[in-house]
């Protein structure tokens, strides 16, 4: 029988333990169903009251129970409410246990969170001499807004399904994209609106892009260090809500519509939408963190706690506390997490933040782990691009080629590789030509091909490609830790001076260098990954973890030098020469043999004087200098690289094939001279620190 609150006009029946989170059912009322393995007891606090939105005015007992999960519906509950729960039970640190009903715990279901949310130090629960705190966290806790009925029209929009193979990835942040954009309206600058505008999205087709990663879009927790020292938490990798698209990315009041205008504007313009998700950690922190997620409904069911001292956290990724995927609680929020995504904001795809730790128990990591075996036997989650940031900071935490099969993941591996021949060191072309080959090494096994490997030489973590010859060190001061920050292995080279410079010969090179970076990522097997503004000569003034800085450091300029201009077609006709040539966008790793109708190699490797290169010549190299032809039954589907990475210019030898004719593609050195053609037996000329493209012509 219902009760009714007479005082409220609210009418509070039993209602149904799934779904979990807050659901209209059909007869209007709300049923929210919230799961707790150890609580005693829980109510439910609602915000109704529009003219004072953080005073709470009713709070009901949640009676019903089956299992784990605690539910009830209500009727009558106002347009634009807000809800949060007290969960009560045993207060033990030591044990593990946290329950504190001071503390106003968000809804991890919750798919629209009130505005932008901040840390404040009512949120913390654990007082003095490990006991509880006492004050009460509602007026400064994040809320979820009572669902309202979902009419939104996705206008027949569906997932893409572009191949792995077809696909060319751009890495970006939804503000930061398009904050400075002068094309795109002020008011939708830095918005999911400002991306889903025809000025971005008719910039990354021309470009050349089927597929955009944005940088973290659930809504996430701002560090109280941080906004100490005047900074934010601009990347947004300390996430609050797995459901919910982030408030500050919208231009108006309402981000899941927002967000789905942008998915849909995204596909029209046949651009996939993969979204960076960090379920290997919570903005909660470690014990001494902010309590408003799941360690007040049920601390050690949600993270990995020690089993000799539940009270501290086994923290795999550096930020205090690590998610048990392992445990059924856990797993069932990502994957519900997942599918949400997936199936009702269309997203194509998901790149998992630190992704070891989502297969780990406490002990060790397993491809094999509940986490992974639950996407792959999912109809829904197992058929959408799936990449892997293929490290955490545990022991063993490394685990590059060693995901399941549907998997692909980011290739750190090709990234030092790349940077290391370009830069000159000794002996790297043979590492040089496993990667760009789509690093059999790493991912032959478990049937696994060359789009296992996503390619890149520069992400949102490190220096910009500009940086990256720019500068020898990292330049972070503006981040407030003196420096300290950051990684300090970067394989980067100034050319001669740090930072800007007016030297003619050193811009040069730089820019060369650049040119030499995205001819290997483009023209290598594998996924090529671009970070968004590096065609355009982006730079961070040094600065390589820009994660606090929400200001012209992050954000991509949209001034055009010559150069910027220049490049950006550079990095367009290399795409344009990947979509037109299957052979840079195999489906199997080469394997040394002719071809049907073939008079070649699948693949050979040549010395500059044209001969094949044997096992020698690879041991005894010193900086790069080779040739690699990638042979066809088709001739005009062959091309011809000459890398040079030698400080001194050096003669090539075309490889001697009957009636062949060449056609010079691109030139690192000067991109006007494509177009030239040739005929062996002739010889051209790389200059040094350059690379040459060409393609057989009949």
């Amino acid at each position: 029988m219902a009760h009714t609150d007479k005082t409220h006009s609210l009418s509070v029946s039993g209602g149904i333990p799934t779904p979990l989170g807050a659901s209209l059912l059909p007869d209007g009322s709300v049923n929210f169903a919230i799961v707790s393995q150890s609580a005693k007891s829980i109510e439910l606090c609602l915000f109704t009251d529009s003219r004072y939105p953080t005073l709470e005015t009713h709070r009901i007992p949640v009676t019903i129970r089956r299992g784990d999960t605690w539910y009830l519906s209500i009727s009558g509950i106002p347009e634009n409410s807000t809800y949060g729960y007290r969960v009560d039970g045993i207060w033990d640190p030591l044990a593990g246990l946290f329950y504190n009903p001071n503390k106003l715990l968000l809804d991890p279901y919750a798919r629209h969170i009130d505005g932008p949310s901040f840390f404040h130090p009512s949120l913390v629960s654990l007082g003095e001499d490990r006991k509880m705190d006492l004050t009460d966290s509602a007026p400064h806790a994040p809320r979820a807004f009572v669902p309202a009925p979902n009419n939104y029209d996705w206008e027949g929009d569906t997932r893409l399904f572009t191949p792995m193979s077809e696909t060319v990835i751009s890495e970006l942040h939804v503000r930061g994209f398009s904050k400075l954009n002068p094309e795109v309206p002020e008011a939708l600058r830095g918005t999911y609106a400002g991306l889903a505008h025809a000025a971005s999205t008719e910039y990354l087709l021309d470009l050349g892009i089927t597929a955009v990663q944005l940088l973290p879009v659930h809504q996430h927790l701002e560090d109280g260090f941080l906004l100490n020292r005047g900074l934010v938490n601009f990347w947004g990798y300390n996430t609050l809500g797995f459901f919910a698209p982030e408030a500050r990315y919208a231009a108006g009041n309402d981000p899941v519509t927002e967000f789905r205008d942008m998915v849909k504007a995204l596909h029209r313009a046949g651009i996939e939408v993969i979204i960076d998700v960090v379920y290997n950690h919570t903005c909660e922190a470690g014990i001494d963190g902010p309590t408003c997620l799941l360690r007040g409904f049920d601390n050690v069911a949600y993270y990995h706690t020690d089993p000799a001292r539940p009270g501290s956290y086994v923290d795999f990724t550096g930020c205090g506390n690590s998610v048990d995927v392992s445990n059924p609680l856990a797993l069932r929020l990502v994957m519900d997490s997942l599918r949400y995504w997936v199936e009702e904001m269309h997203v194509d795809g998901f790149r998992f933040d630190l992704a070891v730790e989502l297969g780990r128990t406490l002990d060790s990591y397993s491809r094999r782990a509940a986490f992974f075996q639950a996407v792959h036997q999912d109809p829904v989650l197992s058929s959408v691009k799936l990449l892997a940031e293929p490290w955490d900071l545990g022991y063993g935490g490394y685990q590059i080629g060693n995901f399941p099969v549907d998997w692909a993941e980011l290739n750190g591996k090709f990234r030092d590789g790349v940077r290391r021949f370009w830069r000159g060191d000794p002996g790297i072309s043979g590492e040089l030509a496993a990667r760009i080959t789509g690093s059999e090494d790493l991912f032959s096994h478990n049937r696994r091909n060359p789009t296992a490997s996503v390619n890149f030489i520069t992400s949102h973590d490190g220096f910009t490609l500009n940086d990256l010859v720019s500068y020898n060190q990292k330049h972070n001061l503006d981040n407030g830790e003196k420096n300290a920050d950051g990684d300090s292995h970067n394989i980067s080279f100034n050319h001669g001076q740090e930072g800007p410079t007016d030297d003619e010969t050193i811009l040069d090179l730089r820019l060369r260098q650049i040119r030499n970076f995205l001819a290997t990522l483009i023209c290598s097997q594998g996924v090529p990954f671009l970070l968004a503004g590096d065609e355009r000569l982006r730079t961070q003034s040094g600065n390589n973890n820009s994660y606090c800085q929400d200001n012209a450091i992050s954000w991509i300029s949209w001034n055009d030098s010559a150069e910027a201009s220049e490049l950006r077609q550079f990095v367009k006709r290399l795409l344009k020469l990947r979509r037109d040539y299957p052979a840079l966008r195999r489906n199997k790793f080469f394997n040394g043999e002719v071809p049907e109708g073939g008079i070649l190699p699948d693949i050979c490797w040549l010395r500059p004087d044209g001969k094949v290169k044997e096992s020698i010549d690879w041991e005894a190299d010193k900086p790069g200098s080779f040739a690699v032809l990638i042979h066809e039954a088709n001739p005009e589907e062959s091309l011809l690289f000459f890398f040079n990475a030698r400080h001194e210019t050096r003669e090539f030898k075309f490889p001697e094939i009957p009636k062949s004719v060449w056609e010079l593609v691109a030139d690192t050195r000067d991109p006007s001279l494509a177009g030239n053609l040739t005929s062996p037996p002739v010889t051209v000329l790389v200059t040094q620190r350059s690379m040459q493209i060409w393609k057989q012509k009949i």
